[in-house]
């Protein structure tokens, strides 16, 4: 008796049922329509519907070491290998190539083929639904081209046929689909004589490519989208770079060319450990950043801890880690920083908050690279570089036995000291310059200047907040900007200082007018290179009463206006 349909549809036995060749034989199970449909074929002396002599059944064997090999393999370069040598010397074919869909990038890229170049093989590149390997992946069927010349969608992306004559070929694409997931494509390209042939070989590609399906998923799996991720986390890690290296640190004072700058430049060589001294806000992290990322460990982690943040009762379980049970809420175990930062920087802010306990601890790690877990007796070994940094005076808390002595000698290899925002002089107009940008981006305003009254007012400021105060007070005046221009009336309170804001205290309303006079008159003869008619118009008012007002605050043209170039000899 006949085998029933649900025999020929186990997938082991999908190679026998296609090498049927028996004129006229269909699949059993399925109905009278073909199975893959050849289209519109022109009858001609090369292609009719008698047999070429070629057989199929001498290919079994090698679907048996196929399957044999896909079973084993630990990689997909073997059972892929196999596939194509099977195309070349038992199909005859021309050309083939096995093609794998990246999902993340919506591209479909040739892996492995014979019959191309490398080169070939590179711009053999594809978007889901772009040219006959692309309309397969993206619909998930069988694509014969009898014709490849004639075919529209006929990209020849890879360049293989660049130069030929319009050969009669035709071009198999299959689909290689894992349930209902689209995986990539085997496609393949000779010329036949015989259209049942053609037919066969779609049936047999179609055939390998559902054995090969399990492990190509597997492949994507573990390389594809390794790669990219792994591809994200070198761009993060380039942008992380560019972003901290020395250069990005805005300013040219003396100050910090000489005392910071080189010392950074020396120092990432090394990886000797850092103490980094200054005032709150001056831009300690962003130091220590510039450090690690300008280092042989940039692509190393690179942890922050802040030593004020935590509770001193779970500075230590946060720095070295716990084991489980090793206090109450200890319910597994935990790595610490330490062990986190592994291979690269541990970053310890505000250092001087540190507990007695925790500091000597701290000198044991810094003595041996070795940590141990609270609740656990068994060190673990660390390759971390370490720099600190605290806005405390350590050698006055040494003195007081607030701070160990020797941890201060342990960390204090190569001190830099970052100096206050008050004594760096023209670096607070490039910084503000700089958070004007910054916020304008943030809160979508355009601000295109700073007014003159507004940068005496910045400049003669004594900044006890230093750079984080800076930028709070530059956010702030950008955000009530209404003109474009961050003006004195724009910045905050602690900055309209009597001797800039031309006022005294308990300031009456005609001083405040005089002191908006006068910074409205200097910022337009600055807009009118000192020419009186043009300020006056920008001012809209007279230049007879221009004249008169910049007489009264003593403002002199000549003050605006370019300076006179001495003619070349």
């Amino acid at each position: 008796p006949a085998p029933s349909p649900d025999f020929w549809r186990q997938g082991a036995l999908i190679p026998l049922c296609i090498l049927h060749t028996q004129r006229g034989a269909r699949m059993p199970g399925e109905d009278a329509a073909d199975l893959f449909d050849l289209g519109t074929v022109r009858p001609d002396e090369e292609f009719t519907q008698c047999y070429s002599g070629e057989c199929r059944v001498n290919l079994l064997p090698t679907l048996y070491r196929l399957n044999h090999a896909i079973s084993n393999a630990t990689d997909l370069s073997a059972p892929l290998g196999m596939i194509l040598d099977i195309m070349r010397a038992g199909m005859r074919m021309d050309r083939g190539a096995v093609s794998l869909l990246d999902r993340r990038r919506g591209r479909v890229f040739i892996h492995d083929s014979f019959g191309l170049t490398e080169e070939e093989e590179r711009r053999g590149v594809y978007a889901p639904g772009e040219g006959i390997t692309g309309k397969v992946v993206e619909s998930g069927k069988v694509i014969i081209a009898p014709r490849l010349h004639e075919n529209p969608d006929f990209l020849d992306r890879t360049g293989a046929h660049a130069g030929e004559t319009r050969r009669k070929s035709a071009f198999v694409c299959v689909p290689i689909t894992l349930g209902r997931k689209v995986l990539g494509a085997i496609a393949g390209e000779r010329c036949y004589v015989s259209r049942r042939l053609l037919k066969q070989d779609a049936e047999f590609l179609a055939a390998i490519a559902l054995m090969i399906a399990p492990a190509v998923e597997l492949y994507l799996i573990a390389n594809v989208e390794r790669l990219e991720l792994e591809r994200q986390n070198r761009e993060l890690k380039d942008a992380l770079k560019e972003r901290f290296r020395p250069t990005n640190i805005i300013g040219n004072s003396k100050a910090m060319m000489a005392d910071v700058y080189a010392l950074i430049g020396k120092v990432s060589k090394t990886r000797a450990t850092v103490l980094i001294l200054g005032e709150s806000g001056v831009g300690k992290e962003l130091v220590a950043s510039a450090i690690h990322y300008s280092s042989d460990r940039a692509d190393g982690p690179f942890i922050r801890f802040n030593c004020a943040a935590i509770p001193k009762s779970l500075a230590e379980s946060q720095l070295f880690g716990h084991e489980k049970g090793a206090f109450t809420g200890a319910t597994a175990q935990r790595k610490g920083s330490f062990e986190r930062a592994d291979g690269g920087t541990i970053f310890l802010d505000e250092l001087g908050e540190l507990s007695h306990a925790v500091q000597a601890k701290l000198l044991r790690v810094l003595q041996d690279r070795m940590v141990e877990r609270v609740g656990s007796s068994q060190p673990v070994e660390v390759d971390v570089r370490v720099i600190a940094a605290t806005n405390r005076d350590l050698p006055r808390m040494v003195a007081e036995r607030l701070f160990r002595e020797d941890l201060f000698y342990r960390l204090n290899v190569v001190p830099v000291t970052v100096p206050p925002l008050r004594e760096r002089g023209s670096d607070v107009i490039l910084l503000a310059d700089h958070f004007v940008a910054k916020a304008c981006a943030a809160k979508g305003k355009s601000v295109k200047r700073i007014s003159t009254p507004a940068l005496n007012m910045l400049m003669s400021y004594h900044w006890p907040g230093n750079v984080r105060e800076l930028e709070n007070a530059i956010e702030r005046a950008v955000i009530l900007s209404d003109d474009a221009v961050i003006h004195a009336w724009n910045l905050p309170p602690s900055l309209q200082t009597p001797s800039e804001s031309g006022t005294r205290l308990g300031v009456g309303l005609d001083d405040r007018v005089r002191a908006v006079e006068h910074e409205m008159i200097v910022e337009a003869m600055k807009a009118a290179d000192g020419n009186i008619g043009r300020a006056a118009e920008l001012l809209r008012i007279s230049r007879r009463m221009l004249g008169t007002r910049m007489e009264r605050h003593g403002i002199d043209a000549r003050a605006f206006r370019p300076p006179v170039l001495p003619p070349r000899s």
